[in-house]
């Protein structure tokens, strides 16, 4: 029997993290999060960072409930995952209570909630794109985020200006990954509409880059 016939197919979880994973590594190695991370920035480059995350995850948040009932994107519609009102208590304590009328998006933070906000009204699985991208980042990387801030700028420990990093509704942060990865190996689609999930992620991951190289042009570290 030809054993090719009978292995396993690669499970989808394993397919969009093998698949991205370049495009992840540029993200996560911007020379602005590394200037951040390394204690080489001023917690203002910390503040105008949290701001371009809020306009994301509003877009991410606000399309969700018009798909809590759709087969596809439906079931990652998790509502202990979602980040806004945390951010907007972060923003509170960064900038003071006025902080809405003082927030901008970049030009790279507008392009990808706009691109979010559009996956969210047309497209589903490529919302399942942008939800895996963020959230899953969130609650892996987002603690050396978390950890390093608190150390560098004072935070309370999980408090106020990282409690976008505290997931308060998760208990069990691994099982969660665990049934998320689960999610995705049974998520409602075709081999091609996969493909084309895997092709948003890295998609998704650009955005992340161009949003990084912005900051790093408004936050250059002196010579």
């Amino acid at each position: 029997m030809d054993a090719s016939a009978t292995a396993p197919a690669t499970p989808f979880s394993t397919l969009i993290r093998t698949a991205s994973h370049a495009a992840h590594t540029e993200a996560e190695t911007s020379s602005f999060m590394g200037d951040m991370l390394g204690g080489r920035l001023g917690v203002d480059a910390f503040a105008r960072y949290t701001e371009q995350l809020w306009f994301v995850y509003r877009a991410l948040e606000e399309g969700a409930d018009r798909l809590a009932d759709d087969p596809v994107a439906g079931p990652f519609v998790r509502r202990e995952l979602f980040r806004a009102p945390a951010l907007e208590r972060d923003l509170a304590h960064l900038l003071g209570p006025g902080w809405r009328d003082r927030v901008s998006a970049l030009p790279a933070t507008a392009a990808y909630a706009a691109r979010v906000e559009e996956c969210a009204r047309t497209w589903p699985a490529g919302y399942v794109a942008h939800h895996y991208t963020r959230y899953l980042g969130d609650l892996s990387g987002g603690q050396v985020i978390r950890d390093r801030a608190e150390r560098a700028w004072g935070f309370a420990r999980k408090g106020d200006g990282v409690r976008f990093y505290v997931f308060e509704g998760i208990g069990n942060p691994a099982a969660f990954k665990r049934d998320y990865r689960d999610l995705l190996d049974r998520v409602n689609a075709d081999d091609l509409e996969r493909q084309r999930i895997v092709d948003e992620c890295k998609r998704a991951f650009a955005h992340n880059t161009a949003v990084f190289r912005e900051l790093a042009g408004e936050f250059p570290l002196s010579a």
